[in-house]
């Protein structure tokens, strides 16, 4: 299911408990800057995909790659007199949190920021999640299910028992209602219940050490129970149709692509930024700007 008007304007005006409008009648029709902070970003299709937005909505914006290793470039730059907002990205989600003036409820919990998973499918509510990853995208999934699939119970799949750990340690210590169970073994993910959505936060890479391949394993070993669900793969680049999408296509899972994460993850953003109903946005062409995006990108 997509993102709901109800839903962008509930997320909108919960934005306005941080404080006013930052937009005038005239912010639409100036320039302003948008930009994404982070390191090895130059592949990213997030300027591509926010350009098309602001196009279809007429909104003379742009959207900006802040390509750094020095995360103390941070704070100048967003506080430049032409910037609108910004997007964080590796390796700074967690890292750059102590930097900003407030932190919503939903950041507090995860423990990261500005990465997104704004889709529910109401006949899951209730069931098991599993994600897969330790990262910062990993901890916005785990918040996603619990908040908008009603998941009592979380399965943690990573390389390394560490960072799976220290996340359940981070929701923990913030009061989250929901139960992380950490999956060690194939054995351990047979006697567990089927998921309802899988979330795959790990690059598009083939496994390699000996952590990978056993987590590989434990996933399939969910993949292949008898009750199916739903999969996001959130990697995308450079081909959307991942090793991990096609396994997950294969063992009869109903599977989303992590273009479809980026566009409405792009999507809320702008509602944000713009404050403008996602129902104003032209979403058709944002995906098809993405999609030339990638096609670019595999001929080159």
């Amino acid at each position: 299911m997509h993102v709901t008007n109800s839903q962008s304007e509930d997320m909108l005006q919960l934005s306005y408990y941080h404080g006013g409008t930052s937009i005038s009648c005239d912010s639409k029709t100036e320039h302003h800057e948008i930009f994404l902070f982070g390191n090895h970003i130059s592949h990213s299709l997030a300027p591509l995909l926010h350009t098309a937005l602001f196009q279809s909505m007429r909104v003379p914006w742009t959207y900006t790659l802040s390509e750094t290793d020095s995360p103390s470039l941070f704070l100048p730059k967003l506080k430049a007199s032409n910037v609108a907002g910004c997007a964080i990205t590796m390796p700074y989600k967690i890292t750059l949190m102590e930097q900003v003036d407030e932190v919503t409820e939903e950041g507090e919990v995860k423990g990261s920021f500005l990465q997104n998973f704004l889709r529910i499918l109401e006949e899951s509510s209730g069931r098991p999640g599993l994600v897969i990853g330790g990262g910062g995208a990993c901890r916005s999934a785990v918040y996603a299910l619990r908040r908008f699939m009603k998941s009592s119970k979380i399965y943690m799949v990573n390389r390394l028992k560490s960072e799976a750990d220290s996340i359940i340690m981070a929701f923990e210590e913030a009061g989250f209602d929901g139960e992380l169970i950490f999956v060690e073994s194939v054995g351990q993910a047979r006697l567990l219940a089927a998921p309802a959505v899988i979330v795959d936060t790990v690059p598009d890479f083939p496994p390699g050490e000996l952590g990978e391949i056993l987590a590989r394993e434990i996933v399939e070993g969910f993949l292949g129970k008898e009750k199916k669900g739903y999969v996001l793969e959130m990697a995308y680049h450079p081909n959307p149709r991942t090793a991990f999408y096609q396994l997950a296509v294969h063992a009869g899972w109903k599977t989303l692509p992590g273009t479809e994460a980026m566009v409405y993850q792009g999507v809320a953003q702008q509602v944000l930024w713009t404050e403008t109903p996602i129902a104003l946005f032209e979403l058709d062409e944002a995906k098809k700007a993405i999609a030339g995006g990638l096609q670019s990108l595999a001929v080159l």
